[in-house]
């Protein structure tokens, strides 16, 4: 089906890659709230005004516990402000305390709250029409989403800060809105934008002589020179900001300028001199308890005590690293979204943990940590939305060896999980961070566990490429443009490469039986991998050798079969099955700006669902009637849904790929996995046969899109697919699949049977291999 994918950067293609966290000094806006002088006032007046001036004492109280790094007194001085300002209904000054709030929370780690008192804080600046108050509540906003590690959201924000800024002619908001602009490009790897937006705020500070903001543009500076390569000009600039931090007694550039100092140093090679700052950051960020500075610092004192050969040492950071970001995780509650964003910045000190465990030839603990750093914000919600009428949030425990055992052998199949470590290499007179190694744990139904690594460095020492380049180059090979595509030759992708890095040191670890299930559980661009059609040496798929599935990780494996056994204790499924092919296409615009325009027809799609529904005992739903409002209205009562149509993918905001359907009345037509996300599903099987279904934001926490959707929505196995897929092969595969499905009940068997027998007319790979069953088999 035709994949009309959305004109947006791939995340993971942009973000900086980096073993380092970065005490980045961004500015936020507005500090201090305005407190105009008082006037004589009548009697009556005057006990309003004395409550008033009790806020206003407990504000500017706040105003200066927080510049000296006292940020839970500063949090009550405020709170205790905002009661007084909300009995006066004082909007203005409210605003200004529900501004401040937000800080206190930032500084200490809590993103949410931080979010909630700034979209406040918007608010009433909208209503009173306060432009410089709405310019500081989006610039900060701003800067917590780039804490957040959600970029695009962090850059949408700071440019609406920076247009209103220049606006009302606001120099000093202006300045800070170029840092933090600045600051969000560096995280995405545009040095050259980062550090060009960082020096025009750096003149704007100096013309007001803003020795606060001067140092923080400064320790910016050295962030992105460090990322840039070139650590004498990082040292110079973090030099400049330390001095100023220490003239102006601002505890927390201090610390963060120390710890920017340790990673210039550990960039040198210097891990003595790196240690020794790194110490110093992490004693001021505990001293300010700031729980964001803390964690970073310890990261960064795990990876230079691994570099300097200090195992014991190394470990120790890195444990009380991984402590303090799931303690903030769990300050996050039940919000999924800023859950997985935060993850993105915390999954380097799992990574660090893991090559020390390695080394130290601990291979199984490595394992803990490996399964301990992934998917964690999807198995908080699986967990939650399992337990019986359970709203609060949750935070599960990741699983230990034994219970790592347990699931492998309640899912009678062998394991294999995928972790990818980078490491620092000097290039071209630039330290750089790239591929390093692939760690392969396979896991026996037996419960036994083996260990294997793989060496990536060759890959782009010899062949200028990478393992993730590798992926991505096959991807565009094995595309195609549309169903009704008639296929021209194309170059033949390089699956052999792929199976010799990721197949051939476990292949004697595999199952002989090919009827055995292998459950892979990749991880970043291995998501992407088509492993049915990986090829060994002589030239045999996978498929041919193996019963393939795949999971987001071992522990969502488990919270699947879970809600497996759970909808079979509910019902029998007897609900109908729900088959949809070809709807009316709604109109969508190709990318921002863009006049809209009708999606094509799919008639391939409606032949393939007026062939399936009778093997499923129903009627197509086809045309007119797959509006989006009766396809929703069905959902929930569905024993299997399958949709047969186009699938838009969104690359940056995974929530909101969606499944195109025919709109009617106010709708748009287009289901996306943000509202997928929320239904209750009570089938066993969804098949999203529509191009990149599989596909949405590569995270920390898996891949963001439609089938985590559904998955969270209830459904215990889902079949996506990976690129674009052609129509006549895919129609024959999938009614092939569903007749394999009336004789064996195991969804993984029947799709590899399908893909065998599609082989056999279409025998290229991007017309069978497509297709990845998520979950359960049963």
């Amino acid at each position: 089906m035709k994949s009309f994918s959305l004109k947006l950067l791939k995340s993971r293609d942009r973000k900086v890659r980096s073993g380092f966290l970065f005490p980045l000094a961004f500015c936020l806006l507005s500090v201090a709230f305005y407190i105009p002088r008082h006037s004589q006032l009548p009697v009556v007046a005057q006990v309003i005004d004395a409550r008033q001036a009790e806020g206003d004492r407990l504000l500017l109280q706040g105003n200066q516990q927080y510049q000296t790094g006292q940020f839970p007194a500063a949090l009550n001085s405020w709170q205790q402000a905002l009661q007084i300002y909300r009995a006066l209904k004082n909007r203005p000054r409210e605003g200004g305390a529900l501004h401040n709030l937000g800080l206190a929370y930032l500084s200490l780690g809590n993103y949410a709250k931080a979010i909630e008192y700034w979209e406040q804080r918007l608010v009433i600046a909208r209503e009173i029409k306060n432009r410089r108050g709405e310019g500081a509540a989006l610039g900060n906003l701003g800067d917590t989403y780039r804490s957040l590690g959600n970029y695009a959201k962090a850059i949408e924000y700071t440019q609406q800060s920076l247009t209103i800024f220049r606006e009302i002619k606001n120099r000093r908001g202006e300045g800070g809105a170029l840092s933090n602009l600045g600051g969000a490009y560096i995280s995405l790897g545009n040095y050259a934008k980062g550090i060009e937006y960082i020096q025009q705020s750096l003149t704007i500070f100096r013309e007001f002589k803003d020795r606060h903001l001067e140092g923080g543009a400064l320790a910016n500076l050295g962030v992105a020179y460090v990322y840039w390569g070139n650590s004498a000009k990082a040292i110079e600039y973090t030099q400049q900001s330390l001095a100023i931090a220490r003239e102006i007694k601002d505890r927390r550039g201090e610390g963060g300028a120390l710890g920017n100092l340790g990673i210039a140093y550990h960039s040198l090679g210097n891990y003595a001199k790196a240690i020794e700052y790194t110490q110093q950051h992490l004693a001021i960020a505990r001293e300010i308890k700031n729980r964001q500075g803390e964690g970073m610092a310890l990261n960064n004192l795990g990876a230079a005590f691994l570099k300097a050969g200090n195992l014991i040492e190394a470990e120790k950071m890195l444990l009380n690293g991984i402590q303090v970001w799931e303690s903030m995780r769990q300050m996050l509650g039940s919000n999924d979204a800023n859950k997985v964003s935060i993850f993105e910045g915390q999954a380097r000190t799992y990574r660090h943990l893991q090559q020390v465990r390695v080394t130290q030839n601990n291979p199984n603990a490595a394992l803990e940590i490996a399964e301990r750093g992934r998917a964690r914000a999807f198995v908080d919600l699986l967990t939650q939305r399992l337990s019986t009428g359970d709203a609060n949030p949750v935070i599960a425990s990741a699983p230990n060896q034994d219970q790592i055992r347990q699931i492998a052998k309640a899912q009678n199949a062998t394991l294999v999980q995928y972790s990818i470590i980078y490491d620092q290499f000097q290039i071209q007179g630039k330290q750089v961070w790239l591929e390093s190694a692939l760690y392969i744990w396979v896991i026996q139904p037996t419960g036994e566990i083996a260990f294997r690594e793989v060496d990536l460095k060759p890959l782009w020492q010899n062949h200028t490429a990478s393992l993730d380049s590798l992926i991505v180059g096959n991807q565009e090979f094995l595309a195609v443009r549309s169903r009704s595509s008639t296929g021209f030759t194309q170059p033949q992708p390089d699956l052999p490469t792929l199976h010799q890095l990721l197949i051939d040191p476990i292949a004697s670890l595999l199952p002989k039986d090919p009827d055995a299930r292998v459950i892979f559980i990749p991880q970043e661009s291995l998501f992407q991998v088509p492993f049915p059609a990986l090829q060994d040496a002589s030239g045999t798929y996978l498929i041919e050798k193996h019963t393939i599935l795949t999971a987001p990780s071992i522990q969502v494996l488990d919270l699947t079969r879970q809600q497996r056994q759970k909808l079979a204790q509910k019902q029998s499924n007897s609900g109908r099955a729900l088959v949809l092919g070809n709807p009316t296409m709604p109109s969508v615009s190709p990318s921002p700006g863009e006049p809209k325009r009708q999606l094509s027809p799919l008639p391939g799609a409606e032949a393939e669902a007026r062939a399936i529904a009778p093997l499923l005992n129903t009627q197509a739903i086809t045309g007119a009637q797959g509006t989006k409002a009766a396809i929703v209205q069905k959902m929930p009562q569905a024993s299997i849904i399958h949709l047969a149509t186009h699938g838009l993918l969104d690359n940056v905001r995974g929530l909101a790929s969606a499944i195109a359907l025919a709109p009617s009345g106010s709708d748009d037509g287009l289901l996306t996995a943000e509202e997928i996300f929320d239904m209750k599903l009570q089938a066993n099987l969804v098949v999203l046969s529509a191009c990149n279904t599989g596909e949405g934001r590569i995270t920390g926490d898996g891949v963001i899109g439609l089938s985590r959707a559904l998955i969270s929505a209830g459904v215990p196995s889902v079949i996506v697919s990976l690129w674009a897929v052609p129509d006549a092969p895919t129609s024959e595969l999938m009614q092939v699949f569903y007749q394999n499905l009336q004789n064996n009940p195991d969804k993984a068997q029947a799709l590899r049977q399908a893909m065998l027998t599609t082989m056999k007319t279409h025998p290229q790979p991007r017309n069978w291999a497509a297709f990845t069953l998520i979950g359960e088999a049963q």
